[in-house]
């Protein structure tokens, strides 16, 4: 019969106190701490040594911590960079906007200021854009948009919101060019608004000013004076600014005056120029008249309006209106 055998070797791990005594002993160890550290400063510098002894323990433990931060502050800064970078693109494309959108306001708002001046004219008119300009410093052209197609014609006057411009002088199927007034071989018949005195008003040719070189000696005109367009020659709407006078030049010994002026369109600004059709107009040469030469002594004319006197040739007394031609 087998019996049963009970082995009563010792357990590889011998059993100590229960958890529960131990976590009641630790509490009890840990109130007395507080308790003297709380009545007595004698734990001080225990605290102190202990800290200090467990600092390389804290700054081990926080390395994981430190890295995650850098490794952070490296992922938001080039983030930030990038961010920054597509703002900056961002900025130049919004302003580039900007700008062009300025640009069409101020063009829209020439065009306004055109169509305003329109409706002072009885004339007909068209808006004309301006596509080119003449590079030579000496001939003061443009190019329009516009041509015999929409019944542009030789002569023809052209405006702006401010004042006159010039007229036209070459008529193409789809564009047109404009001599200036500016240009040294255009005349244009003008009138002193203050006073009704009548002259000729030549393009000096540094695209700035104009001068009146045939002005009576005893001629009542002033700076500041205005020049507008006569009727004279049919060719430009009577009472439109040309040009303002800046300076007056009596020279001893000669019986006219000369002043200079500066025209009051913005011959070099904006892209819209204003096309007037007259009543009656002319084509060509019949308009083109040669102006006087300047080196010539001038012949005296009854003041106040400067005309050609009767014995002279019927080409030359008709108002130089349109480009002249020298001889």
């Amino acid at each position: 019969m087998n019996t049963l055998s009970v082995d009563h070797r010792d357990p590889l791990f011998p059993r100590g106190p229960g958890l529960g005594l131990r976590a009641v002993a630790l509490l009890a160890i840990c109130g007395a701490l507080i308790y003297f550290d709380f009545r007595t400063p004698k734990l001080e510098g225990v605290r102190q040594t202990l800290s200090w002894a467990l600092s390389p323990v804290l700054w081990v433990a926080a390395l994981p911590q430190a890295f995650g931060d850098a490794s952070d502050y490296l992922t938001s800064r080039d983030q930030l960079a990038e961010e920054n970078h597509q703002l900056r693109d961002r900025q130049l494309q919004l302003e580039a906007k900007l700008q062009k959108f300025e640009a069409l306001e101020a063009e829209n708002r020439r065009i306004r200021e055109l169509l305003a001046s329109s409706k002072n004219l009885n004339e007909s008119v068209l808006i004309a854009e301006i596509i080119a300009a003449n590079q030579d410093p000496y001939r003061h052209q443009i190019t329009l948009n516009k041509g015999a197609r929409d019944r542009v014609y030789r002569g023809q006057a052209l405006l702006d919101a401010t004042g006159v411009m010039g007229q036209i002088v070459q008529v193409n199927p789809t564009t047109a060019v404009a001599l200036l007034i500016t240009d040294p071989d255009h005349g244009i018949p003008v009138e002193i608004n203050r006073t009704g005195l009548q002259t000729i008003a030549l393009g000096v040719g540094d695209g700035q000013a104009l001068r009146l070189p045939f002005l009576p000696g005893n001629a009542d005109i002033r700076q500041g004076d205005l020049l507008v367009s006569s009727a004279l020659g049919g060719r430009f709407p009577a009472g439109y600014p040309v040009a303002q006078v800046y300076e007056i030049k009596h020279n001893p010994g000669e019986h006219f005056a000369e002043a200079l002026a500066y025209p009051t369109a913005k011959l070099n600004q904006g892209r819209q120029a204003l096309l007037v059709w007259s009543e009656d107009h002319s084509n060509d040469d019949e308009s083109l008249v040669t102006l006087p030469d300047a080196t010539a002594a001038p012949a005296p004319v009854p003041a106040p309006a400067v005309v050609p006197t009767k014995d002279a040739n019927p080409a030359a007394s008709a108002a130089p209106t349109a480009p002249v031609r020298k001889p």
